[in-house]
């Protein structure tokens, strides 16, 4: 058997802070410790943070303030800034981290796949050619390239850079 070694991880097994209940979507955002957090961007009626536990590297959630279990309850205001804010982020991907293509989506209820089922939160995952490889079909492991820190870092400067030139 050979090691996969992997320290970083260690930030994942033993968390700067204990988990706390609730709904990540809800309490997070509202605690202000964004870099923390990962929180990439804020808007009026929505915010980006990246997903702790990703496909791939760069994958990241749109969701509503709001707490809120399905896309039908959602006011047009806040639907049309979670895709504006999805269209930004896709942005900031390309510009940072070069995909080759997209997987997004929702996860509306349990059924469905959804890991905070009563909070909606759209999904944008990069995808490259070649970024399949054996490790989950085998050894039932991802294999994350980059630590989820640097991943803010260049998704942050690309989010600044994206927004200078839209201005």
């Amino acid at each position: 058997m050979e090691n996969l070694w992997a320290p970083w991880r260690m930030a994942f097994i033993q968390p700067k802070t204990p988990p706390k209940s609730g709904c990540i979507f809800c309490t997070q955002p509202a605690e202000g410790r964004d870099e923390e957090y990962h929180i990439l961007q804020r808007g009026e009626h929505c915010f980006v943070m990246l997903n702790l536990y990703p496909y791939s590297n760069g994958h990241l959630m749109v969701a509503p303030y709001q707490h809120i279990g399905s896309l039908e309850e959602l006011d047009a205001a806040t639907l049309a800034e979670m895709m504006a804010l999805a269209q930004l982020a896709i942005k900031a991907l390309r510009l940072a981290m070069n995909p080759d293509g997209f997987n997004m989506g929702f996860n509306q209820g349990k059924v469905a796949g959804a890991g905070f089922a009563e909070h909606i939160h759209f999904h944008v995952v990069p995808r490259w050619n070649g970024d399949t490889n054996f490790m989950p079909v085998l050894a039932d492991i991802k294999v994350m390239p980059e630590h989820i820190d640097t991943v803010y870092q260049q998704l942050k400067e690309a989010l600044a850079k994206v927004q200078n030139n839209q201005e």
